[in-house]
């Protein structure tokens, strides 16, 4: 009888350590792991952060959310992103935004970890921030939108290096490093960037 009571008190511990094992690893519903729930909740501080800085650029169009249903195949389960279109009053797969479009919710997200990571590491900013192309997608209005946001984080101290060949960037940036290439190879101007 105790050998009974024994076997069923551990078949119980045992089941209660396979349930939490399965809930850590996504084996149950809704089929996200321990671990994609922890970054969900990182991607979704770093949503908060990225939106403030994409509804300037997009003039308050667009606002990104953690899509946390399980996706088709489990790969991205709890740290999908979407899309909510103020002009339609939808929520879209972000897939669907213009190349323009995707540029500046990618450099809103940046932007979103650098904040949350300066708020997590005791106020260490990081100071330096450098942006490879994308600008070239952009429309004119998109571009000084952009801008606009890029000006506001080096109005705050920041450090902003841009690499583009968009020649519309030329007014807003005062100095600057240019590569010209020529017949005998490239020529590389270190210094003040005269407008076009």
């Amino acid at each position: 009888m105790a050998a009974h009571r024994d076997n069923t008190t551990a078949l119980a511990e045992a089941e209660l350590w396979s349930t939490v094992a399965d809930r850590c690893n996504g084996r149950m519903p809704p089929r996200v792991s321990l671990q994609r729930w922890v970054l969900s909740a990182y991607l979704e501080e770093i949503c908060t952060f990225a939106n403030r800085r994409l509804g300037s650029m997009t003039g308050g169009r667009y606002r990104l959310s953690v899509h946390r249903d399980r996706e088709w195949g489990g790969g991205k389960a709890g740290l999908g992103l979407r899309v909510y279109d103020v002009y339609t009053g939808r929520e879209r797969e972000v897939s669907t935004l213009s190349g323009g479009e995707t540029f500046q919710a990618s450099l809103s997200l940046a932007l979103g970890v650098a904040d949350v990571v300066a708020s997590h590491a005791g106020g260490v900013r990081l100071d330096a921030l450098f942006v490879d192309e994308g600008f070239g997608t952009l429309d004119s209005e998109a571009l000084q939108l952009a801008m606009d946001e890029l000006d506001r984080l080096r109005e705050g101290g920041r450090t902003v290096g841009l690499i583009s060949h968009v020649g519309g960037l030329r007014e807003r940036i005062r100095t600057g490093i240019e590569v010209c290439p020529t017949d005998r190879g490239s020529t590389v101007s270190v210094g003040s960037v005269s407008p076009v």
